[in-house]
């Protein structure tokens, strides 16, 4: 479906709502006292996540350089008695998805983030790329193969902070819903025309956990100028709806930066929410 379609868009509009309330979450197959992710926990209950109530999002993309703010966040979501972390942190990189971004998903992971987020992803491909990234190469017995993984070994810090051991880390440090076991979340941007005529083939990728609508890019990339100069346009609108019915579909987290109104995100399937609840 291309974008400039608008009459097939007008149709997904009128029934993503019901759409979205059709759609039901996995039923969880870890209960959840032992789910350390909180994002996740929450979409298993049906329930949205919102900033600094359940997770909290360190940005790079814009600020490559505020390393110290991802250390803040990731001191300041431990429990001081070693339970799971209080609040989800999840981390945004500074690379867009054509470019080699590997080894700095490698780094945060190894810190000990549950989530990467990457900006301007346009293709299936670019999301195995994130994907395979994020996971450790499968061993023996693996029972979740593809994509296979190419992350190293190292996560010290992250096993301090998660409260487990090298081996229980290892079982859980992968990605979900790929392993229902798993507590990572590969997150990607929507941010493009590209991206949302291709929506339905990106999501169908293993291991995609979650998509966050860039409103403002996806504005700028449709030719209708930066939310700060229209508020939100019909064009922006009409694409979030037919992102959200894909993730309602594919069964993926779908989230939104900067969604006032949340009553209406969430009657179209958004379960995750970068602002506080209101």
């Amino acid at each position: 479906m291309q974008l400039c379609q608008v009459s097939s868009w007008g149709l997904i509009l009128s029934v993503v709502s019901l759409s979205a309330c059709a759609g039901s979450a996995p039923e969880p197959e870890v209960g959840p006292s032992s789910r350390l992710n909180r994002i996740i926990e929450q979409f298993e209950r049906g329930e949205p996540s919102f900033a600094n109530e359940h997770w909290q999002l360190t940005s790079l993309e814009h600020n490559p350089f505020r390393v110290d703010d991802l250390e803040t966040s990731l001191e300041g979501a431990r429990d001081p008695d070693g339970g799971r972390p209080r609040v989800t942190p999840i981390a945004r990189i500074p690379h867009e998805a054509d470019q080699d971004y590997h080894h700095v998903v490698k780094q945060l992971l190894d810190a000990g983030v549950f989530g990467i987020v990457v900006p301007q992803v346009r293709t299936p491909e670019q999301v195995t790329t994130l994907v395979r990234a994020m996971r450790y190469p499968p061993q023996q017995g693996a029972q979740y193969v593809e994509p296979v993984g190419r992350r190293g070994w190292g996560p010290t810090p992250a096993r301090r902070l998660w409260g487990l051991e090298a081996e229980e880390y290892t079982e859980r440090a992968d990605v979900w819903p790929l392993n229902p076991n798993g507590e990572l979340l590969a997150i990607i941007m929507i941010e493009t025309r590209e991206a949302v005529d291709n929506i339905d083939a990106i999501l169908s990728v293993p291991g995609l956990g979650g998509a966050l609508i860039g409103p403002a890019d996806l504005s700028l990339s449709l030719g209708v100028g930066t939310p700060a100069a229209n508020g939100s346009a019909p064009e922006v609108e009409e694409a979030t709806a037919l992102v959200a019915q894909a993730c309602v579909t594919h069964n993926i987290i779908c989230g939104s930066f900067g969604s006032p109104d949340v009553d209406l995100r969430l009657d179209q399937g958004f379960r995750l929410f970068t602002r506080g609840r209101p």
